[in-house]
């Protein structure tokens, strides 16, 4: 059985807690300790671990990464070293499986993240034919993994899950756990001897951008231009029908290098995108660099990563979703590996790939003009919540919208 998923899912927990269900022998080693510096070696551990899963069946055996010796042989490049050594351990480990009676009682598993890269003959009938994905978990899944961690920390009364696991797509086990024992580490820092909601809350934050500079000095006119830059983004998320609510906008500088950021929480679990929703979150990443040029009339590197991930998510809509008329539902890109990373190579000519770049280019300069149109015709109120911004450094998505609905012709002062 091959366990196969991101990394931090849990494939080597499951691994070892269906061996406790079981109530059997665990044989557990990582791919990497088969590969030896002496040529041999690496297929005579293989020998010695099967022999001893056979004197102990029923029992377990788990190979951990088995990617690192159970790569595809058809790269080439032989002679001595490290490949010949792996090919023989991999020779050596396809030998032993074929050499065990069904009525045995030993069972293999074997995880990885590169499932890919695995050789056929270890993938075919007989072998590592049955493949368990463990995938990144969904909202439930987030909120029962918060709760299980959750369980040795003292936590206060207060405390929603559902919202933490809202507020983290995407996230893995692995993140859960560390977003917890945040949470908790913060608690005890500030003297209290249980975790607020509030701990939670700062500790996503700290996954996903870092913790905060609170020393970082910046002049008046850096931290005006950072808050029209973030309200920018909010201004226009709010004002468009296929975006995620603002939860909250900060103008606080954290370790990862971004000196503020834009929060928004999808209200469910948002599995597919409409070509709708993703022009809007172009759109959205557009809205920084728009309120700069609006109230400014010049630019700063502030956009940079706001530039890099939507000029990723555009060309993703046109090569890999099928959401540009100019090349319909052609297939223009493949993902190499899935779980790490996502790294993409284009499967077209040349004269294609200049097209693409032309396809995406048109889709960054649309959504940057639909952004600077809804920042102008918001102009006041994105001067009184740059100005509301600029004055409490955070503020939640209630209070942003708030004062969004609030009418023109209401005095303004006490903002």
């Amino acid at each position: 059985m091959l366990l196969v998923g991101p990394p931090g899912t849990g494939k080597t927990l499951i691994a070892k807690a269906v061996a406790g269900e079981s109530k059997v022998p665990f044989f557990s080693i990582s791919g990497s300790e088969f590969v030896e510096m002496f040529v041999g070696m690496g297929a005579a551990r293989v020998r010695d671990l099967f022999k001893q899963a056979q004197e102990k069946a029923p029992c377990i055996v788990f190979i951990d990464e088995i990617d690192t010796i159970g790569k595809s042989r058809n790269s080439g490049g032989g002679g001595m070293g490290s490949n010949d050594e792996r090919e023989q351990t991999l020779n050596q480990l396809l030998t032993e499986m074929d050499g065990f009676a069904a009525d045995k009682g030993v069972v293999i598993l074997a995880a990885t993240n590169r499932p890919e890269t695995l050789d056929k003959a270890l993938l075919r009938p007989g072998r590592f034919d049955r493949r368990v994905p463990v995938e990144l978990p969904d909202l439930r899944g987030r909120e029962a993994i918060l709760r299980v961690h959750s369980k040795n920390v003292k936590m206060g009364d207060d405390i929603d899950f559902n919202a933490i696991a809202r507020a983290t797509p995407g996230a893995s086990g692995a993140d859960l756990a560390n977003i917890i024992n945040e949470a908790a580490l913060r608690a005890v820092r500030e003297g209290r001897k249980v975790v607020l909601q509030s701990d939670l809350e700062e500790s996503v934050e700290v996954v996903i951008a870092g913790y905060q500079r609170k020393n970082a000095v910046l002049s008046m006119k850096d931290k005006l231009t950072v808050s029209y830059h973030e309200i920018g983004h909010a201004l226009v998320a709010a004002k468009q029908s296929h975006s995620a609510p603002v939860h909250k906008i900060t103008i606080i500088p954290r370790t990862s290098g971004a000196l503020g950021y834009t929060m928004q929480i999808e209200e469910g679990e948002q599995v597919l995108m409409s070509k709708e929703q993703g022009i809007d979150k172009i759109a959205v990443f557009m809205g920084g660099r728009a309120a700069e040029e609006i109230i400014f009339g010049s630019i700063t590197s502030g956009a940079s990563n706001d530039i890099e991930q939507a000029t990723k998510l555009a060309r993703a809509m046109v090569t890999r979703y099928g959401m540009s008329e100019e090349f319909d539902m052609m297939g223009l890109e493949t993902v190499n590996n899935p779980y790490l990373g996502g790294d993409t190579s284009l499967t077209v000519s040349a004269v294609t790939a200049a097209k693409i770049d032309e396809v995406v280019l048109g889709i960054i300069k649309s959504t940057h003009k639909r952004a600077l149109e809804i920042l102008e015709e918001n102009k006041a109120k994105l001067h009184e919540l740059a100005k509301f911004l600029l004055e409490k450094e955070t503020i939640t998505g209630e209070e942003f919208m708030s004062i969004l609905e609030k009418p023109l012709d209401t005095p303004v002062d006490e903002a």
